[in-house]
């Protein structure tokens, strides 16, 4: 099968140019003879040249006139312009340069030089193209492979923080579940401009990740403490509390080698803010109002309810309405009360993000036991 030829317009007032050219250029390109600059225009609506060879010296619109509508029109500006001229002059053939064309031909041209400088131009053009698919399609293999660094990265940052969770067997999960409860508040909060003055710029994909890690100093909390069945001791509760700390500490370690990390700030603050009560009663700075950061106030929430909401080796879970009445009891005490308000407005939202959630877990559970 012959491959598809390329198309070239050749533009001419002059009836011999025009036959001279398509017999030297038509055992090769497909060529399409044009009279004059206003007819070109009429088939480029059309049609999409490989080259336009184009006559400097025509009548109602010349050359320079013609390549300068050309270059202004989005569609036909890549298309590459070699000047057929019979002027000779080096001004004459810089303004045509100036003006965006590719080579010049002086008339009455060569056959071979005609063929030629076509031919290399066509060259030139098929090598840009390829050179843009190519760049196009390593950037979307670079783009690929970011978001699958993206997605280990997330996997590895979630095996983690469920290594810490899960240890008591009960907790397994409970990072996913705050990130859903997370992500139904914010885009509440999205959809009704709550506190947009702090929320705009907010990487929200990163947020997400970094919430992640809000318990993560668990992991050196010891396993009496942890797992232990029953109400903590004053002295147990206060070692529990260190968790924080620990969790803090763990990010400023990373910080060192990535001092702008927007993920790692997200995951500080949520790790050190998330058990500070509106009261300023909480814990470890024992923050008051909206001097506690505003990323603090939300995984504060969302914490308590998915805690009540799942079963803990020391309770059993409660159901969403009476989650949310306890939640709603704390506003103004444990919670903000602008974000209390809005959690009570997203609760049907949040009860049917978990519920599908939940399904999607036994379901993924009855796949493991077949």
């Amino acid at each position: 099968m012959s491959s598809i030829r390329k198309l070239i317009m050749l533009v001419d007032d002059s009836l011999t140019n025009l036959m001279v050219g398509k017999e030297v250029l038509s055992d090769i390109y497909s060529v399409i003879t044009i009279p004059s600059a206003i007819k070109m225009f009429e088939l480029l609506m059309r049609y999409t040249p490989e080259l336009i060879l184009l006559d400097v010296d025509m009548p109602e619109m010349n050359g320079y006139e013609a390549i300068e509508i050309l270059k202004n029109n989005p569609k036909m500006k890549n298309i590459p312009v070699i000047f057929l001229t019979g002027m000779g002059d080096s001004v004459s053939e810089l303004r045509g340069l100036e003006l965006g064309a590719v080579d010049y031909i002086t008339k009455p041209f060569s056959p071979a030089l005609l063929k030629k400088r076509v031919e290399l131009h066509t060259l030139i053009e098929a090598q840009k193209k390829a050179l843009q698919d190519y760049n196009e399609n390593l950037q979307q293999i670079v783009l690929n492979k970011a978001q699958t660094i993206l997605k280990l990265q997330n996997k590895v940052l979630q095996a983690m923080a469920e290594l810490v969770e899960g240890r008591d067997n009960f907790t397994g999960n409970h990072v996913e579940r705050t990130q859903i409860c997370l992500e139904v508040l914010l885009s509440a909060m999205n959809e009704t401009g709550i506190y947009r003055e702090q929320t705009i710029g907010w990487d929200i994909n990163l947020l997400l990740q970094s919430s992640q890690l809000h318990d993560v100093g668990k992991i050196a909390i010891h396993d009496n403490i942890l797992k232990k069945p029953g109400k903590l001791t004053e002295e147990e509760f206060e070692e529990m509390k260190k968790h924080v700390a620990y969790g803090v500490n763990f990010i400023e370690k990373l910080e060192e080698s990535e001092e702008d990390s927007i993920f790692l700030k997200y995951a500080k603050i949520f790790i050190n803010y998330h058990h500070e009560r509106w009261d300023g009663f909480g814990y470890p700075n024992n923050l008051e109002g909206t001097n506690i950061p505003l990323l603090g106030r939300l995984m504060t929430i969302v914490d308590v309810y998915e805690a009540l909401v799942s079963e803990r080796c020391y309770k059993q879970a409660i159901d969403h309405q009476a989650a949310v009445n306890i939640i709603l009891q704390g506003r103004e005490t444990i919670f903000d009360p602008i974000l209390t308000d809005l959690f009570e407005q997203c609760s049907e939202q949040l009860f049917l993000s978990m519920s599908l959630n939940a399904k999607n877990e036994q379901n993924q559970y009855l796949s493991i036991r077949k």
